[in-house]
């Protein structure tokens, strides 16, 4: 369970990442755009102009062909999440019970798995989030902790996993020496972290995140408390304690001399000013870090519950189209008599790809070649016909003049 290993790493030395990490997530994130992809390809294997146009002309029949389908599993999404949907601008529904809205929200994430896995992200295992949980990394001010008994469930996809310095807004208290802060240090984060957790007295909250270290994922869940680390915690003691002292030895000895109080009166409301003192103190941080936080998520957050379901098909019929564009590119330049059976054509494709995107990018990709193989043969071969004949003409939006209505005259008007 995720309460066992959260213990286990609990009694680690200082884990710096999750146990078997390189085994536990591959990077299938393309890094390119579709538009620096094309760019790519066409350098490195569509020269001549005829090619060229050629791929141009694939690239917009992968464009058409992929537009319905996705716009099909949004529609779907849509309508699934509908009646859970916390954000609805439409006339409220019939309530659903607990059960009932617990069921659909099953339902919803069980929909989701394929278009996640189809825009390349990767699933967080559960060790992966104990390690999150339990560890905090040094340089980080603000940390938070979570009650696992709160959620009922918890789950994180992720991509574009990279290892540097984070953008600076997005980044959260980077440590601070005595007199300015320390240069931040190299942390592992994702370029897109996607977040789907329900808490008991709560609802599904379906968020997506940029630039998020590894040990900031709980960050990202609902209910959590901000809280001070051991660090803070002594150093905001020994301040109290030694202001305490110096004030006790300059006010509160001259207090008992002049004043002639007992001993025991003036320890009593020394201990009840240095206390109002702690817990002004504690309060203070503790409201610096949540406005730290509540800033840094500000800047990270990109979607959340319906428009995610947006970003997501966009981000899935993207990737569709880059495996669609690589298949086609690297396949043209197998001979025909080369080809063997699916898996082996798949697996060199896989190989290929792997290799080319590990040259021009620098990033360790696991491509999916029979997913690729599999999109390329389900493309009709009606390439060249945009739109096809008989296809409904909309006029653009930007030439639609939107006009106010006028009020109707009243009766009493001649």
């Amino acid at each position: 369970s995720l309460a066992a290993k959260m213990g286990e790493y609990r009694k680690m030395w200082n884990p710096t990442e999750p146990r078997d990490w390189a085994q536990q997530y591959r990077e299938r994130f393309i890094p390119f755009s579709k538009e620096q992809l094309l760019r790519l390809l066409t350098q490195e294997f569509h020269s001549s102009p005829k090619e060229k146009a050629a791929l141009a002309d694939f690239a917009a029949h992968v464009d058409f062909c992929t537009l319905f389908h996705y716009h099909h599993i949004l529609a779907r999404l849509q309508a699934l999440y509908d009646p859970i949907n916390p954000d609805r601008e439409t006339l409220d529904q019939p309530s659903l019970t607990d059960p009932q809205r617990l069921s659909n929200e099953q339902e919803v994430l069980r929909a989701l798995e394929p278009l996640l896995a189809q825009a390349n992200f990767s699933p967080l295992s559960e060790d992966t989030l104990a390690y999150a949980l339990v560890v905090h990394h040094p340089q980080d001010e603000v940390q938070v902790t979570i009650n696992l008994d709160q959620y009922i469930y918890m789950q994180f996809w992720a991509l574009g996993q990279r290892v540097g310095q984070m953008p600076h807004k997005s980044s959260v208290g980077s440590k601070r020496g005595f007199f300015s802060r320390s240069p931040p240090a190299e942390r592992r984060y994702f370029k897109r972290v996607v977040v789907a957790a329900r808490t008991k007295r709560g609802h599904l909250v379906l968020k997506s995140f940029k630039d998020t270290p590894l040990e900031g994922l709980e960050q990202l869940l609902p209910e959590l408390k901000v809280r001070t680390s051991t660090t803070q915690r002594a150093l905001l003691n020994l301040t109290l304690f030694v202001s305490g002292l110096v004030f006790f030895v300059n006010v509160g000895m001259v207090v008992l001399t002049d004043l002639k109080m007992a001993t025991s009166l003036l320890l009593l409301l020394f201990a009840i000013f240095m206390g109002l003192r702690a817990s002004k103190m504690f309060g203070q941080r503790r409201s610096v870090q949540a406005l730290e936080l509540a800033h840094m998520l500000y800047y990270r957050s990109t979607s959340n519950n319906s428009e995610l379901l947006s970003a997501l098909a966009l981000r899935a019929q993207d990737e569709h189209a880059k495996e669609a564009l690589l298949a086609h590119s690297f396949l043209a330049r197998l001979p025909q008599g080369a080809r063997g059976q699916p898996e082996e054509t798949s697996q060199w494709l896989q190989s290929e790809v792997e290799h080319w995107l590990l040259a021009q990018s620098g990033c360790d990709v696991a491509f999916n070649g029979t997913r690729a193989l599999a999109h390329l043969q389900a493309l009709t071969p009606s390439i060249g016909m945009f739109p096809p004949p008989g296809f409904p003409k909309l006029d653009l939006l930007s030439t639609v003049i939107s006009e106010t209505p006028q009020p109707a005259p009243s009766s009493d008007q001649p």
